[in-house]
């Protein structure tokens, strides 16, 4: 779709698109001591060391391969999380000329991340962009001359041009969601939910009043009704917290999970309205048909967006569509 990067957490998932065939420039950053770095390396993925136990063995495994690691140095600029602290940094950047000097490693970006940035105004937001220009500053009098800064995640990208620099690393928005509503809703900046989940009833049967539904029977029917099977759960990615609250559009109106969700299923209750096994249900979407969307689940169990769809498990079948040949003419 036009990106020149992308960028996985674990080294796992950079070797994974490797094995499938993609042949662009990776980035990963989650690591920990005696991970695959030599796999890594030869597979031509950038690798990221925050601290110089990493680029111990960045450096040894680079010799080990016979080839020129590429890596890119992350500093903490006020996050807390990962990243070089500013105090360790010069002997970070100095290592890393030295391992140039020596062949083992070329230094490809230089990078860190926001805190607040989904809080536009925040005052860590300028701070960080200070202790940022300060540090590519002292890896510039180092030596190193990186061919990618980059500090700007989804609400930067989408608020501070300030901050992005050489590369933009776009998350949640890559989803078409918004990184919260202080920054302003998907349609302000022209961003469109691209993920739907959808299931089939796998059952649908009628029930008489004060019928218990699943674990604990914490949902009773209110009277003689219908009852519709999902066979999804939180196994699949569906949160347990959305027991009795996640909405679901299906028979044509939103219903409410009744009851728990379970491992692998949970129940509708359709009342007074039919439906039959195979039925469409869709838990979310853009929400241009009149589904719940992302942020509707994520309101009802009080989490972010980005939880409800990053956390859809793997035995979740995916169908990718290309929406502009979809609807093309012919």
């Amino acid at each position: 779709a036009g990106a020149a990067w992308l960028g996985t957490a674990t080294p796992q998932e950079a070797l994974a698109l490797r094995a499938a065939g993609d042949t662009g420039r990776l980035l990963c950053w989650l690591w920990t001591p005696g991970g695959p770095w030599r796999e890594a390396i030869e597979a031509e993925i950038d690798v990221t060391a925050s601290a110089g136990w990493a680029l111990r063995e960045i450096r040894a495994a680079a010799r080990a391969a016979g080839r020129t690691a590429r890596v890119q140095l992350k500093v903490d600029t006020g996050l807390g999380r990962n990243g070089c602290a500013p105090g360790d940094w010069p002997a970070l950047v100095a290592a890393a000329r030295e391992a140039e000097a020596e062949g083992s490693v070329r230094v490809t970006g230089l990078w860190s991340h926001f805190a607040c940035a989904d809080e536009p105004g925040h005052p860590s937001i300028a701070a960080q962009e200070a202790v940022f220009r300060d540090a590519l500053a002292t890896a510039a009098r180092a030596g190193l001359d990186p061919e990618v800064r980059h500090l700007a995640n989804s609400p930067a990208t989408l608020t501070l041009p300030s901050s992005h620099y050489d590369l933009v690393r776009t998350g949640v928005a890559v989803y078409g969601l918004s990184p919260s509503p202080e920054v302003g809703l998907p349609g302000a900046f022209g961003l469109r939910p691209a993920m739907t989940l959808r299931a089939s009833l796998a059952s649908v049967k009628r029930v008489p009043g004060g019928h218990g539904v699943s674990y604990g029977h914490s949902y009773r029917t209110p009277g003689e009704t219908t009852l519709a099977l999902v066979p999804a759960g939180y196994a699949d990615g569906v949160p347990r917290h959305a027991s009795g609250s996640g909405p679901v559009l299906v028979a044509g109106k939103w219903r409410t999970v009744a009851g728990r969700v379970a491992m692998d299923q949970f129940v509708v209750d359709l009342g007074g309205d039919t439906a039959a096994e195979g039925d469409p249900v869709v838990l979310f979407g853009p929400g241009s048909d009149g589904e719940p969307t992302a942020e509707d689940w994520a309101r009802a169990v009080g989490t972010i967006g980005y939880e409800i769809v990053t956390r859809i498990g793997a035995r979740v079948p995916r169908v990718h569509l290309d929406r502009a040949a979809a609807v093309s003419p012919g």
